[in-house]
């Protein structure tokens, strides 16, 4: 194993390390007890906000990982998020603070796609950090986001390596220069903006609807409502061969239909909500007429009846009970329990009562799923999960039908409708920007800015990587300085030769080559004769090319400086007419702002308020044009 972290190879999934600093020699098995003791104490502090949580596919764990291959031992823990973005989102907030309250731990967090971190604060990141040397640089300590830097010059800092870090060497940076090592305010804005809201955020995140649904699964939910998301994901992502199953129930019949209420993330949600189907008629899940007041109560429930029973069809009822015994023989679970009580989870309630048995069977859980997660030979998959709660927990039924009268109203789900403004509002939320007021009246737009911005653009320097956009108003335009260039040429080649301009060489410049007292005089004269010969070529071209495009109308497309006078208004009598007319259409002088605006509007114009070149540029350098309300005119006004 290389000693730079590799990134998370699954798609879609987020993996979080924990370090302890300093990173001291210790005793293997030493070291392994301090690790698996702070994972009771940080799942334990963290149980209230992590319990109640619906996560997408798999819940936030931690669990021992030996030292290897250059790495210490630490603390690791991999989710796939999926679909919802916003359990990753939720597990930086965990991490990062985790770190917080803890402050001798660090983290780091990577996806798939490497550094998120950093990609979420793209705009403001120094220019030396790009993905080939980010790798080992990015820590959460103390609850802020680190970024080791790297030296202007090689040895220029003593303590950072030229090249990216290991592990070992990032850690031993982190706790000796600490204060040296904290990420830029404008970095640590843009990702605490990601996570801003949470834990409140948790149920802003939630729906609740209700559900025509067959009794078991009631009763399932109100056991574990974190199955919802598995019963959704099922339905979500079926095939023709999980649908055999479907074709008759055999666990959870449509004659046991209750209606309950149901909690769901807003993704899980709108992915049951935004699939149409239609159940297999020998199901016997047969829907009202859509206009039914409840028509959405009995197709959200039909969807997850499908949903779970295709996952009871993937498992043996007659599965091993080594499954169910294996977290209270697990020899964590009593340090874990007791944190749980000295941490007042069961509210003073009596023991061996039934809500106090409901909240152990809570913990079980939360503690198999993220506290210490079995092997996969002893993994209970959500069916057979499913299959054990409908064995094990009692339900009446009548009771259930009784508890419709008072169910809670739904929430609303408008929220799946955008209108083209709230998208708007929202692109520019995650992007950190906001329009200014100014133009949302169009006759008080500067359109000077425009021009300026354009000129800013090009005044910037572009490499293979790219161009810059002119972010920085405090930095000095680059301006090209034909003649500063050639005089600067000139105090390196020498004085320009008297001689004649040609730049053929005859037989004698050629012999005179073989002295070696002429060779450096020689070279010089010739580097600065094949640059003035490039000038002189380019000039050329351009002559040439200026006539040609004499001939052509293209000149009246410009508009010239109103203001001034044609340099040429008269010409010889005996002069030719075709050279008058290519000086003078090249002596007038252009009005370059009102030439460069009027471009942009008309291309502004023709993109018809949708994405493209004109609105993409100038939105990127901070210019937003006002909405093109009026209709553009078919033919172009003549300029005077």
């Amino acid at each position: 194993m290389e000693e730079n972290m590799k990134l998370a190879a699954v798609e879609d999934t987020v993996e979080y390390r924990l370090f302890l600093i300093p990173d001291e020699p210790r005793d293997p098995e030493t070291h392994k007890q301090i690790l698996q003791k702070y994972i009771e104490r940080i799942m334990t502090q963290f149980a209230p906000m992590l319990f109640p949580y619906i996560w997408q596919n798999q819940p936030f764990n931690l669990k021992y990982k030996p030292g290897k291959g250059g790495v210490p031992a630490h603390l690791f823990g991999m989710t796939k998020f999926g679909d919802n973005i916003e359990d990753e989102w939720f597990i930086v907030y965990i991490v990062k603070q985790i770190t917080k309250e803890f402050p001798e731990l660090v983290a780091r967090i990577e996806d798939n796609d490497g550094e998120f971190l950093l990609i979420e604060a793209a705009d403001f990141l120094p220019k030396w950090l790009d993905p080939d040397n980010s790798a080992n640089r990015v820590f959460f300590c103390h609850g802020e986001l680190c970024i080791i830097p790297a030296p202007r010059k090689p040895g220029a800092v003593s303590w950072l390596p030229t090249t990216p870090p290991t592990i070992p060497q990032a850690l031993n940076i982190i706790s000796t220069h600490p204060e040296k090592i904290l990420a830029s305010e404008s970095i640590r804005a843009a990702v605490n903006r990601r996570i801003r809201g949470y834990p409140d955020k948790i149920q802003a995140s939630l729906h609740r609807a209700h559900c025509f649904l067959p009794a078991g699964i009631a009763a399932v939910l109100k056991q574990q409502p974190r199955l919802v998301a598995a019963g959704v994901q099922a339905f979500y992502l079926r095939d023709p061969i999980d649908l055999r199953a479907c074709r008759i129930f055999k666990t959870f019949l449509p004659e046991t239909r209750i209606m309950m209420s149901v909690t769901f993330t807003k993704c899980l949600y709108a992915q049951l909500m935004q699939q149409r189907f239609m159940p297999d008629r020998r199901s016997g899940y047969k829907l009202p007429a859509p206009s039914h007041p409840q028509y959405r109560a009995h197709e959200l429930g039909m969807k997850l009846a499908h949903g779970f029973e295709i996952l009871c069809s993937k498992c043996s009822p007659h599965f091993s009970d080594s499954k169910k015994s294996s977290v209270t023989t697990s020899p964590v679970w009593a340090g874990f329990l007791e944190s749980l009580k000295k941490n007042d989870y069961f509210k003073g309630l009596l023991e061996g009562s039934a809500q106090y048995q409901e909240r152990v069977e809570m913990a079980k859980n939360y503690f198999q799923c993220s506290v210490n997660p079995p092997e996969s030979s002893l993994t209970m998959s959500p069916g057979e999960e499913i299959l054990t709660l409908l064995q094990t927990i009692p339900f009446d039924i009548e009771m259930l039908k009784k508890e419709e009268a008072n169910l809670p109203p739904e929430d609303d789900d408008q929220w799946l409708d955008l209108s083209p403004d709230q998208l708007d509002q929202l692109l520019e939320e995650a992007a950190g920007k906001k329009e200014p007021e100014s133009v949302s009246k169009e006759e008080s737009y500067d359109l000077t800015q425009v021009s300026k911005s354009m000129k800013a653009f090009i005044s910037k320097v572009s490499t293979h990587k790219g161009a810059e956009l002119p972010r920085e108003p405090s930095e000095a335009p680059i301006t090209f300085d034909a003649d500063s260039f050639l005089n600067y040429f000139d105090k390196i080649l020498g004085p320009r030769p008297q001689e004649s301009d040609s730049d053929d060489l005859d037989e004698e410049d050629f012999g005179s080559l073989d002295s070696d007292d002429n060779v450096d005089l020689e070279t010089q004269d010739g580097g600065e004769a094949s640059v003035k010969g490039t000038l002189d070529d380019l000039k050329s071209y351009m002559a040439q090319m200026d006539q040609e495009l004499a001939h052509t109308s293209i000149g009246r497309s410009f508009t010239t400086q109103k203001q001034m006078e044609p340099l040429f208004q008269t010409t010889k009598s005996n002069s030719d007419e075709e050279d008058s007319g290519a000086r003078g259409s090249v002596m007038t002088p252009l009005d370059v702002d009102l030439n460069l605006v009027s471009n942009i509007l008309e291309s502004y114009s023709c993109q018809a308020g949708l994405a493209g070149p004109a609105s993409n540029l100038l939105q990127s350098m901070g210019v937003w044009l006002p909405d093109d309300a009026e209709r553009r005119p078919t033919s172009k006004p003549e300029k005077n």
